[in-house]
């Protein structure tokens, strides 16, 4: 189930790449087509800022909150076309360094593509997977990531490769999607909604634990907002019953931020 889940999520984000739109919830590149649907956040007032980079696949703004300093050596996690990356980028100057990892071919080409047209020397983008990090122990005084988390099969292997590669007094700042309750069965089954960022998110409560048993301290929850998915993009997964049942119940999709140390 893991590879089928990683190929379905890199053939989501490599026709993002293609289509030069975003894909994270009912744009017209996924399968089936439904209307333009996003649950990312504005970027356009942050200082780093770059269009190209953004195909609005996030659910927050990680950086905000992060306490990233002059100097530091930040790690965005699946850093897709580098939007993190060069917000980032912003912020640690240029004694800093920030460093994107993301696990489709598709997205590090495009991601280089943009670093190349701006000249920046400070920021690299590597192919690897968060559950295997292609990044030395101790060496990340920052790790960001944007709604990336939850489409990892393996959420605690995930968040302690997170924690060797950070420093000592380290930390990170996470945005992501988590549940209360439960989804209809179609839409935990549907690898678009995986992809979707959707149908991977764990229960809340599971997702915290997985962060504690990393060894992470000081855990804090930043933001924590419900998400209103579209009755028609639910509909493509879920009978009408299985949709009235779930919106009766405690039942919600939620975009949160972590914050923790190591």
């Amino acid at each position: 189930m893991s590879k089928e889940i990683k190929d379905a999520v890199k053939r989501t984000y490599t026709n993002v790449v293609k289509s030069g739109t975003d894909c994270c919830v009912g744009s017209s590149c996924c399968n089936p087509p439904i209307q333009d649907w996003t649950i990312s956040e504005n970027y356009e007032e942050l200082e780093g800022y770059e269009k190209e980079a953004d195909y609005a696949l996030g659910c927050g703004i990680p950086t905000n909150g992060a306490q990233i300093k002059q100097g530091d050596t930040v790690l965005d996690l699946g850093s897709g076309a580098g939007n993190d990356v060069f917000v980032a980028r912003s912020l640690v100057g240029e004694k800093g360094h920030v460093v994107g990892v993301d696990m489709t071919e598709a997205m590090i080409e495009k991601a280089n593509q943009n670093k190349q047209k701006l000249g920046y020397q400070n920021v690299e983008f590597i192919l690897g997977e968060i559950e295997n990090l292609p990044i030395q122990d101790n060496t990340i005084d920052v790790a960001i990531s944007n709604c990336v988390l939850n489409l990892v099969p393996d959420k605690y292997r995930a968040y302690s490769e997170v924690y060797r590669v950070l420093k000592p007094k380290g930390h990170f700042s996470m945005s992501d999607i988590v549940l209360k309750g439960e989804l209809p069965k179609g839409i935990l089954e549907a690898s678009e909604m995986y992809a979707g960022c959707i149908s991977g998110a764990m229960q809340k409560e599971d997702y915290l634990e997985a962060i504690k048993k990393a060894g992470f301290k000081n855990l804090k929850i930043t933001k924590e907002q419900e998400i209103k998915l579209p009755d028609e993009l639910l509909l493509q997964y879920a009978t009408p019953e299985e949709l009235e049942d779930f919106k009766k119940g405690t039942n919600s999709i939620i975009s949160i931020g972590v914050y923790a140390e190591k």
